[in-house]
């Protein structure tokens, strides 16, 4: 395993690329990107002193850095002796939990909710053991099996129950075809998990509009099933009508208390380069209509460190909100007290 300083650099000087698809990380010397993130070191921490100086709480009470939002899958060796990767779900990028930890390290987040990735599909033995090896780092989330069987039911109920994971990832994508998420085994998954205390967290990645429909009958339907949508609902800044119209319907959610936002993978929903500004504006809006205390943020690891590294991805969390005026006490809830008091319990040293 590389040494910690190995790592830091590792984190902090990962060239950028053109798409989250792409594998290959390409290596760099410091440049004017890496500058510009050093730049921004200080302003969490800054916003950070500001809200516990106001409140006279201990820094380390009230200012806990919880990322609401990563993967972590096997490393090579991992993959070929214990937990193989989903046929055709394989990756040269690197996830696994060694590297997570390092750049969590670096960049001062303090606890984590790990969403089930694609790459083990619904094995989820990986990262079960990354949460029985580390419990009070990390919290799970589960992926959602909609098979017509009805058989992902009994295994999101196992997984809760016996595995103890604290929510269940609902991808459209993944429902047979021509299938809704208001199908009869989505129905059946999503009062489960209500059942369970179990919040659903909905990744709309071909747009919110595709999937407004069923995503209200549902909070109608179930109240007592909260929901978090994924990376702002994939809603980039509102170039036209049509985009304006559907990023009002994910606002116009918020009439349902239930709904919870992740501010995350800004990398995904921007138009512009790190550090990302033109995100504020969604921030901004957002929390007019949420609340910050709905609102948290989540890197979305692996795939942010070619973008920006795990540590540049929290640092832009603070220069944005300073573009549109976010209180320290907002900042405080976005950036973990309010996915801290979702998950009651978790990130809880022993």
């Amino acid at each position: 395993m590389a040494s910690s300083s190995a790592a830091a650099a590792t984190c902090r000087f990962l060239t950028p690329l053109a798409t989250t698809s792409r594998t290959l990380l390409s290596y760099i010397p410091p440049t004017a990107a890496a500058t510009s993130r050093r730049l921004l070191l200080s302003s969490t921490t800054a916003i950070c002193a500001a809200a516990m100086a106001a409140s006279g709480k201990a820094a380390s009470a009230s200012c806990k850095v919880v990322d609401s939002h990563l993967h972590v899958w096997a490393s090579p060796l991992q993959a070929a002796e214990n937990y193989p990767f989903f046929p055709g779900q394989e990756t040269t990028l690197r996830g696994d939990v060694d590297f997570l930890l390092q750049c969590m390290d670096e960049a001062g987040v303090d606890g984590a909710l790990i969403v089930q990735p694609i790459n083990h599909m619904f094995d989820h033995s990986l990262v079960t053991s990354v949460l029985q090896k580390y419990p009070s780092k990390f919290i799970g989330c589960c992926l959602a099996n909609p098979a017509d069987d009805g058989s992902g039911i009994k295994q999101l109920e196992h997984l809760i129950v016996q595995e103890k994971y604290r929510a269940v990832r609902f991808n459209p994508n993944l429902w047979p075809s021509g299938q809704k998420m208001t199908n009869e085994v989505g129905r059946s998954l999503f009062a489960k998990a209500g059942e369970l205390g179990a919040p659903v967290g909905i990744m709309v990645m071909k747009g919110i509009s595709s999937y407004i429909q069923e995503i209200e009958e549902l909070c109608t339907d179930y109240p007592a099933t909260t929901v978090i949508f994924d990376h702002m609902a994939f809603c980039k800044p509102p170039t036209n009508d049509e985009e304006e119209k559907a990023f009002s319907s994910f606002l116009s959610l918020a009439r349902f208390p239930q709904v919870y936002v992740k501010y995350s993978a800004l990398f995904r929903i921007t138009r512009e380069a790190y550090p990302y500004e033109d995100t504020s504006q969604l921030l901004s809006r957002v929390i007019s209509s949420y609340g910050a205390n709905r609102i948290m943020w989540g890197s979305d690891f692996p795939y942010v460190v070619p973008e920006c590294g795990y540590k540049g991805a929290k640092e832009a969390i603070s220069h944005v909100a300073g573009k549109v005026a976010v209180s320290s006490s907002d900042l405080e809830w976005i950036l973990g007290k309010t996915v801290s008091q979702l998950f009651q319990g978790a990130w809880v040293t022993p």
